[in-house]
Order: structure tokens, then C-alpha cells, then sequence
């Protein structure tokens, strides 16, 4: 995500022109080996810090699909960081330097957010917005005086450049899907010529007769203490009802 992320601010300040004038884009640290490395105008996008916007941590999972429209997996959902970068411009002379750190400004604060066109690999399939915003607020983030010390060089006049970004979660494959039907399959369980299956037939115990359809024939219960047959007489020794 962190590297999709960089090439959409270089793709955000190329559209500003500012290849075509000769003024390269690096990530590299703004320090003294930079200054001596560089035979032109240069634009450094350094990233210096990253902190996770744990207000926005979600639960549960998200269903991926292929160009068929399928489901392939489930990926559990994304978890948003905070990337902070230190923007720093590298001329001859310090009016070039203001005069085009005052560009970059222009391109960095005219949007909002990467414009969908700049979003490759992870970011463009999430479908989600990358947000950027120039360092109004506290974070608890690295503070870019104690950035330019750890650097070991002098402070320059530069940008603090955030932007929030999404890191997919882990993709869980899904099964194949289901292209068939239920297939049910029934057997002739008559008594011409079937074989027994005791596991598929009901019976009573001391019961010979099974049956046509494979049950045991009615027995005799005897009733409960006091319980007379409907129609008369004792029910003891009988069937409820009398055998049909």
C-alpha cells in the first residue's frame, strides 16, 4: 500500500508539469548526500512516519469477485494509516526554491484527495479514497524539527504532507461454486427381487411380518391400569382399538 501511495503523489505532481520542466520527483531522505547527488531541480517526497487511524478499525469481512463476477474469497477489512511525508524542494538558489515549493503547494492543496486516476494495485481495487491533507493538526506523529535533527542536516523550508490510506486485509480463498442442482436418487424398495436393508426398515421386536412396504406388522399393547376398550369389555391383554 505504502509504495501505491507513492506512486500516486508522483503521478499527482507529474500532472502539475513538473517533469516536463526538467524537475525530477525522488523519495529520498532531504539530506546533505541528496544535495550532492542531484543535477537538477529536485522535488523529495520522504516519508518519515506512519501511525494507524485505530478510530477507524472495522470488523468482519469484505466478499472479492472476479471479472466474472464470482466469488473468490472473503478479505477481512481494510485498516486505515496515517503516512506522513516531508516535502522539500532542491534548486541552485533559494527564489527557485520558494518559487517552486509554492507549486507543489498549489498541486498538493488543490485536491482533497488522490484523484481515482492516480490509484494502482491494492488502492485502485478497494475502491476507496486516499486522503490528503497538509499538517493542521497534532498526531503524535514526529514533529518535523525533531525529523530535520534526526536527519542531521539544517532545516529547509518544507511541506507536512498526510495521507490516509487503506491496507487490505488478508484474502480467505472461497470454495468452487455450486453448479449443479441437488441430485436425488431412489431405489426400488419393493419386495420383488429387493434385498433387505435393516438399516432402512422399522420394526418392532418378535415381529415377523414386515410388511408390504418394509414396516412390521401391528401388535398387541396391553393398556394402562383402569383403561376399557372404546365399545366395551377389559383392555387388558388387547390392543388400543383391537387389532386392525
Amino acid at each position: 500500500m505504502i509504495h501505491e501511495v507513492d506512486e500516486g503523489l508522483r503521478l499527482l505532481l507529474a500532472e502539475a508539469g513538473l517533469p516536463e520542466r526538467g524537475v525530477e520527483v525522488v523519495f529520498d531522505a532531504p539530506t546533505r548526500d541528496l544535495a550532492a547527488r542531484r543535477t537538477a531541480p529536485t522535488v523529495s517526497v520522504f516519508l518519515y512516519g506512519i501511525r494507524e487511524e485505530t478510530g477507524r478499525r472495522q470488523s468482519g469481512t469484505v466478499a472479492e469477485h472476479d471479472e466474472d463476477g464470482l466469488v473468490v474469497g472473503h478479505r477481512a477489512a481494510p485498516r486505515w494509516f496515517e503516512l506522513a511525508y516531508l516535502v522539500t524542494v532542491w534548486t541552485n538558489r533559494p527564489q527557485d526554491e520558494h518559487r517552486l515549493l509554492a507549486e507543489v503547494l498549489q498541486c498538493l492543496t488543490a485536491v482533497d484527495a488522490l484523484p481515482a486516476r492516480h490509484l494502482t494495485g491494492t488502492l485502485a481495487r478497494l475502491g476507496t479514497t486516499v486522503e490528503l491533507d497538509i499538517a493542521g493538526r497534532e498526531t503524535g506523529l514526529p514533529s518535523v524539527s525533531d525529523v530535520w535533527s534526526a536527519l542531521g542536516g539544517e532545516l529547509r523550508p518544507s511541506i507536512d504532507l498526510r495521507a490516509i490510506a487503506p491496507l487490505a486485509g488478508g484474502l480467505a480463498p472461497a470454495g468452487p461454486p455450486v453448479t449443479e442442482g441437488l441430485v436425488v436418487r431412489a431405489e426400488d424398495r419393493s419386495r420383488d427381487g429387493a434385498t433387505e436393508d435393516p438399516a432402512r426398515r422399522l420394526r418392532y421386536r418378535e415381529a415377523a411380518d414386515t410388511g408390504v412396504d418394509g414396516f412390521a406388522a401391528p401388535r398387541e399393547r396391553a393398556l394402562p391400569p383402569g383403561r376399557r376398550v372404546r365399545g366395551g369389555g377389559s383392555g387388558a391383554g388387547t390392543g388400543l382399538g383391537g387389532k386392525r
